[in-house]
């Protein structure tokens, strides 16, 4: 099995959707998503700046909507029956869709509800995140305990996402455990905490009008790394998501025991093929990060 994995927020650049709009269709589909998350997606994907999309409410949607695009075309015409959908904390938006759970639109509607309630939460109180990069797990506990922080990102591959309030972040920069590296990241608050549990019920009341199926191929959770069966349970996951830490080394541990052929990462691509090269050694992966990729991974996904 070959699975189809979209990445979080971070992983957005400026311009990126601009060679995206050449290809037919695409620009079509983006103003659809742009009307359902209430964002103009093609103006932040191709001209606005670092800053202006770093913006957790432009941000999600921009992301979501880059996996959505990359992924239909990528899929169009494909006859395979052996792929399987994953995605990393708002990604799973993008994996839902794929995996027949959620339609393109409702997708986009609710990234749209969720990264502008996540924006409000974070406005409130100066959070944030920081990845932490080698080291021993129990001494970063003992740190996290000390500085008052949390893990909400266990990403495999020796990388940690701590979160928490800035004076705290910037504490543990000061004091690293012992071989770590601490990396602040660009993000505007400490999702993946309670620090986000305002978010969950607005989003939550957001998507009790939105209907499910029941997914048509395999598709993980980050929650524990299983996969899941039900389209409501799915949603329900989602929702708490918010709130609850992102157990991608769980979902690669799956993807070994399962016996996951190769990973291919749709736009905008890298973050999760880096942190699969270091977690399953060996294992086939592409990236998508702009159209000249996609005939790499219509190579990877002809092999499997």
């Amino acid at each position: 099995m070959i699975i189809i994995a979209s990445p979080g927020q971070g992983s957005q650049t400026p311009g990126f959707l601009t060679p995206w709009l050449e290809i037919d269709g695409v620009r079509e589909h983006l103003e659809l998503l742009s009307n359902a998350s209430d964002v103009d997606l093609i103006t932040h994907g191709t001209t606005s700046d670092a800053d202006t999309i770093r913006s957790t409410d432009i941000a999600q949607p921009l992301i979501v909507a880059a996996s959505i695009v990359s992924g239909t075309v990528l899929l169009r015409n494909n006859t395979s029956a052996a792929i399987g959908f994953a995605g990393h904390s708002v990604g799973e938006f993008a994996a839902a869709h794929f995996a027949g759970i959620l339609s393109d639109t409702d997708a986009l509607r609710l990234v749209g509800v969720r990264g502008r309630a996540m924006a409000a939460e974070a406005a409130t109180i100066a959070t944030g995140m920081s990845a932490v990069i080698g080291g021993d797990s129990a001494e970063l506990d003992e740190a996290c305990a000390t500085f008052g922080l949390v893990a909400a990102n266990m990403n495999g591959g020796g990388q940690v996402v701590v979160a928490g309030p800035l004076d705290s972040l910037a504490r543990l920069a000061e004091s690293p455990v012992a071989g770590s590296r601490v990396i602040p990241l660009q993000v505007a608050g400490a999702f993946h905490t309670s620090f986000m549990s305002g978010a969950v019920a607005t989003l939550r009341a957001a998507a009790e009008s939105v209907s499910t199926t029941n997914p048509h191929s395999t598709i993980y959770s980050n929650r524990d790394g299983r996969q899941v069966d039900n389209g409501d349970a799915y949603r329900d996951l989602l929702v708490g998501q918010v709130e609850s830490p992102v157990r991608w080394d769980l979902c690669m541990e799956s993807f070994t025991r399962d016996g996951v052929t190769s990973v291919v990462e749709l736009a905008p691509g890298g973050a999760l093929t880096g942190l699969l090269k270091r977690g399953i050694k060996g294992l086939p992966t592409v990236a998508i990060k702009t159209p000249d990729d996609l005939a790499a991974a219509h190579e990877l996904l002809e092999a499997s």
